[in-house]
């Protein structure tokens, strides 16, 4: 089977309980710091799949990492380690997000910028490009970068919008070039 096939399978479980439960959110933000931890510690997952640690051991380890967090998304990572599919955490977190963000009609943006976005730009870009893929919301995550010179870069899934001076310049350069 493949990761993404086994990531929605587990991850659609999980949200028809939060679903049911009505706990999306909260849920959803466990997650998320579950798969920061497994991004950020790069001997985790490694350690989670070596042999020499019995399932036991990996389980208390998860519990012991993951005190604070609600009982299913512990039983989440207790059932993926019980059926050695420790690789595919970061994979459910992924799916489950984009289900709960389904079920609420908002979708993941990156927005590139000169300077930090305002909270009234970013309520501005998110009624705007939200109309274009048909959502109600975006959920926006500001990345700085000055080679851009001015404008926007926008990411929603595998669409680009790019606005930027730079991006402008640089289509200005091939029309002149092919030209």
């Amino acid at each position: 089977m493949s990761n993404s096939v086994v990531a929605k399978r587990y991850a659609l479980a999980l949200f028809q309980i939060a679903k049911e439960q009505k706990q999306l959110d909260a849920i959803e933000e466990e997650l998320r710091v579950v798969k920061a931890v497994f991004t950020e510690s790069k001997e985790l997952l490694p350690l989670l799949q070596s042999p020499k640690m019995t399932i036991q051991q990996k389980k208390a380890l998860l519990q012991s990492a993951f005190t604070n967090a609600s009982s299913y998304t512990v039983n989440l990572l207790m059932l993926l380690t019980e059926r050695h599919r420790e690789e595919h955490i970061t994979d459910v977190v992924d799916a489950y997000i984009q289900l709960a963000n389904e079920e609420r009609g908002v979708a993941e943006a990156t927005v590139v910028s000169v300077r930090p976005l305002t909270e009234t730009e970013e309520a501005a870009i998110s009624a705007q490009f939200s109309k274009k893929v048909g959502k109600q919301s975006l959920k926006i995550t500001n990345e700085v970068d000055a080679n851009l010179l001015g404008g926007l870069k926008v990411r929603i899934g595998n669409r680009i919008y790019d606005g930027s001076l730079r991006g402008k310049l640089d289509r200005l350069e091939k029309q002149l070039v092919v030209n």
